[in-house]
């Protein structure tokens, strides 16, 4: 990659106004590092368009004079999607100024955005309108739609709702030549030919800038039950899974796995949290059900599978929240796990998946073996299991010195994707690729997937200056 000229920048400003771009070193920081600062990247410009038309006005440029372009959402991402490189001979183009709601279709049961909207806007937009849209991820509040499409976000309900790309019916783009694709169509059946959409929903902004799309909305809940149960294990825990499935018939949302060293870094490090238990137990699992339907019938569905998961002993014991207030303080000891870590010193993040039966195997071995590699160590296994995904992070043993341990991470990662890859699983389960796991997974993935990706690439990007380095 050059250096870019002045000129080319000058017209790129000139493209989105004065209020469209920054270039003050002190308020481009931000747009620079991701959160676990792991990467630390520097841009010649950050861009922020306020229209498609202005995103594509910029991309045509950047598309004749060979400059890359770093498409960038909330810049929640955890693999170094959205951080340009350290060479600073790339532009970031942020969407966080393209907030606006162009449609909502409530015969058809879809709203229109614009990529930069925030999540949690989109929920309230929802709901204003008696819908839901059931994306939750903890950083809902920055995340915007954009980033969620661009990395196939997952979240909380994926049991009930699938993946972000199960959400979506339509996109906008800009090409990588600044051509502008109108797929904004709520269809829910269109069988013509290659599912378009699909190829930039998860493609981390390398094929090209979704810059709207039409979601899927859904009823809203008329009644959540929301139940803490101490389990007798990690497979007790996926028995128990089947036994909330059957019995409630497809209405269990969520269904998310902690351990108990994870509650207690919780517990330790999180202000307004606290045990909902007595005793201590060594793992745990929050599970949601909700309906359409008011009244307390679904509280009597979680009270049913609970007593059935005492009576065989795979519950040992179980709170179930009695207003929104408990609810949400339940959610909080799995919402901050992530965050609480942090005190902790280094922590290691992995994001597999495996097979739903398989998760007690995974977690079995791999913390078997990190602890065989580093005694001491202590694993944080926990996230939705009941989509076959784990968060599989081993914290600093007390006392060590964090760098020492960071410097161990392609080892770690090494053991622990090895065992996934080994069961079927993945080791991006909803994180993507970014620049963390490009090189990586090229030893997962069969040859002829790679060569399939580089070619869609180099169909779309010939010129490769859509977020270069990444994903493939």
């Amino acid at each position: 990659m050059n250096r870019i000229s002045d000129i080319t920048l000058e017209r790129i400003k000139a493209a989105v106004g004065r209020r469209g771009f920054i270039a003050e070193p002190g308020e481009m920081a931000a747009y620079l590092k991701e959160p676990r600062d792991l990467y630390i990247g520097q841009a010649a410009l950050i861009v922020r368009p306020s229209t498609t038309a202005e995103v594509a006005a910029v991309v045509g440029i950047c598309a004749e004079t060979k400059t890359s372009i770093v498409p960038q959402g909330g810049n929640t991402g955890l693999v170094g999607g959205s951080v340009p490189f350290e060479t600073g001979d790339e532009i970031v183009l942020s969407l966080n100024r393209m907030r606006a709601i162009r449609a909502v279709d409530l015969a058809n049961d879809t709203i229109t955005v614009e990529a930069g909207m925030p999540l949690a806007a989109l929920h309230e937009e929802a709901e204003r309108h008696d819908r839901m849209f059931p994306l939750r991820i903890a950083s809902e509040g920055t995340a915007t739609v954009g980033g969620n499409l661009s990395t196939n976000a997952g979240g909380n309900a994926v049991l009930r709702y699938g993946n972000t790309r199960e959400l979506v019916l339509g996109v906008e783009v800009v090409l990588p030549d600044g051509q502008v694709w109108n797929g904004l169509r709520g269809l829910r059946k269109d069988n013509t030919g290659y599912d378009l959409k699909q190829l930039f929903i998860g493609a981390e902004g390398s094929l090209g800038i979704i810059t709207a799309a039409v979601l899927k909305l859904f009823p809203r809940p008329r009644a959540t039950a929301t139940a803490f149960a101490a389990v007798a294990g990690v497979e007790a825990a996926v028995e128990l899974l089947g036994i909330a499935k059957r019995e409630s018939g497809g209405q269990v949302s969520s269904f998310e796995l902690l351990p108990r060293i994870g509650v207690d870094f919780v517990l330790r490090h999180i202000p307004g949290t606290r045990d909902p238990m007595q005793a201590r137990h060594d793992w745990y699992v929050i599970m949601e059900m909700t309906s359409g339907r008011a009244g307390d019938e679904l509280r009597s569905t979680m009270e049913g599978v609970l007593g059935e998961g005492l009576e065989r002993e795979l519950v040992l014991d179980a709170v179930l929240a009695e207003s929104d207030t408990q609810a949400k303080d339940l959610w909080k000891l799995r919402e901050s796990m992530s965050e609480s870590q942090r005190p902790e010193g280094g922590s290691i993040k992995h994001d597999i998946s495996v097979p739903v039966s398989l998760m007690a195997t995974f977690i079995e071995r791999a913390t078997a073996a990190v602890e065989q590699l580093i005694p001491g160590v202590r694993i944080i296994a926990f996230g939705h299991i009941g989509d076959g995904n784990v968060h599989f992070n081993p914290s600093q043993p007390p006392g060590a010195d964090r760098k020492w341990f960071l410097d161990q991470w392609h080892e770690v990662s090494d053991i622990v994707h090895g065992i996934a890859h080994e069961l079927g699983g993945s080791i991006s389960a909803e994180h993507g690729l970014g620049r963390l796991k490009r090189e990586e997974i090229t030893h997962y993935k069969q040859p002829l997937e790679i060569d399939l990706m580089r070619k869609l690439k180099e169909a779309l990007d010939p010129q490769g200056i859509m977020n270069p380095g990444k994903v493939v």
